[in-house]
This record gives C-alpha cells, structure tokens and sequence, in this order.
C-alpha cells in the first residue's frame, strides 16, 4: 500500500494525464489504424485517420451509451462502427439512409431508383496498394461525389444486389474498395446504435509495403480530397 501511495504522489500528474486521454478518445476524438484495403483509394492501408466522435452523440466517457444525440450520418459520410456483426471495427461509407430504396447491378447504384453517376478517373492518379489491376471511377448520387475502385480481374460476386428497403433505425454501407470490401452485403443493416463517429482526415500514414516509412504526403489529407 505504501508503495502504490508513492508512486502516485510520484507520478500522479502522469496518471491524471493519461486518464484524461482516455477519456478524450473514447468520448471526443480518436484516431485509428486502417489494416485492410476495403476503402481503397480513399483510405490507403497505414493510415491513421482521424475520428470524430462528437459528431453524431454526446456518449458516456468509456463507454458506447449516448447521453445526447446530435446529428444523424448523411450519405456519403465515411463513419466507423463498432458491429456486434462483424466482431470489430469497421470503417465504411453510408450509402443507405434508412426509408431508402437501394439496389446495385454490376456495381451501379440506384438510390430511391436514381441511378448514380460515374466517370472514369486514370489508374496512375492513385497509389494501387493491391496486387489486382484496379480501375477507379467518381461515384456521384444525390450531392454526393467521392472515388471508387473496382477489380475487373476479380470481381466481387456480390457486385449486385436487391432492390431492399433500409428499415428504421439502420444503415447500409459499403467500402469504396467495392469488388473486396465486407460491408452491408455481407454483414446487412448496421444499427445507428453502432455508428462510434465520423472520419474525415488522415492523422499520418505508415507505407506497410516499404518498410512503414511515412507517406508525408498522406499527414492531415482529407478523406475526400478532390483530385489534383
């Protein structure tokens, strides 16, 4: 007892220090490591993105309870989620709000029977993190625009689906990687209740492929940055 009432007088203001920057990332802010590449290229794998999480609830240092809810995510949003599915934390875009009627033909969207819009973008424009050829388009449905890569060489067998209906109080999203991303196709609605907060920038970002030497150019990014 003795000993732990010293190392506290010793090293209470370290203690202090450290408890409230637990409280600051699991209440108001986060950053987090993006291992996959089923965001790709919007999220390149090494990235440390930054995390929002007073952008949608107020919650419970700690802890996942949302003492004051702010703000629902609007499409296009890139959130993560904690699913109770999937087993881990996910990173994806919404798609799907809920009342929406989604359906995707070979990797097309429709929205509430909007077909969205897409133009082809220049493979050289991206760093290509995968061994498969990648083929990148903009992806542009109801005011939102944002880039996503498909593989023509190995396509999703999934790359179609519904038309389904979000029920109340779900998502539906998916990974801008579209033919290797586990989303809502495999995992199906996420509940609001599991949507931790909204990603917008890249923290820093570590090259796994070349020894994790930083990819400067990558520090404070936006998610969505426009080309060029």
């Amino acid at each position: 007892m003795r000993l732990i009432v010293r190392v506290w007088k010793e090293h209470k203001g370290f203690v202090a220090f450290l408890f409230l920057m637990t409280v600051f990332r699991s209440a108001v802010a986060d950053w987090n490591v993006v291992p996959s590449g089923s965001m790709l290229p919007t999220i390149q794998v090494g990235d440390r993105i930054l995390v929002d999480k007073m952008a949608y609830d107020i919650r419970f240092p700690l802890t996942h309870f949302s003492l004051v809810h702010l703000h629902n995510p609007s499409r296009g949003d890139i959130v993560t989620i904690q699913s109770s599915a999937a087993h881990e934390l996910l990173v994806k875009r919404v798609i799907g709000l809920p009342g929406d009627r989604v359906e995707m033909r070979d990797n097309v969207l429709f929205i509430n029977g909007s077909r969205a819009s897409y133009r082809h973008i220049k493979a050289d424009a991206f760093a290509d993190d995968e061994m498969s050829r990648g083929e990148y388009y903009s992806e542009k449905m109801n005011g939102t625009d944002h880039t996503i890569r498909l593989s023509p060489d190995a396509p999703s067998p999934r790359d179609s689906f519904g038309p389904v209906v979000v029920p109340v109080g779900k998502y539906l999203m998916l990974g801008d990687n579209r033919d290797n991303s586990a989303d809502s196709r495999y995992f199906g609605f996420f509940p609001r209740t599991e949507i931790i907060g909204k990603a917008g920038r890249v923290a820093y970002s570590l090259d796994p492929a070349h020894y994790y030497y930083p990819r400067y150019e990558r520090i404070g990014r936006l998610l969505d940055a426009p080309l060029g």
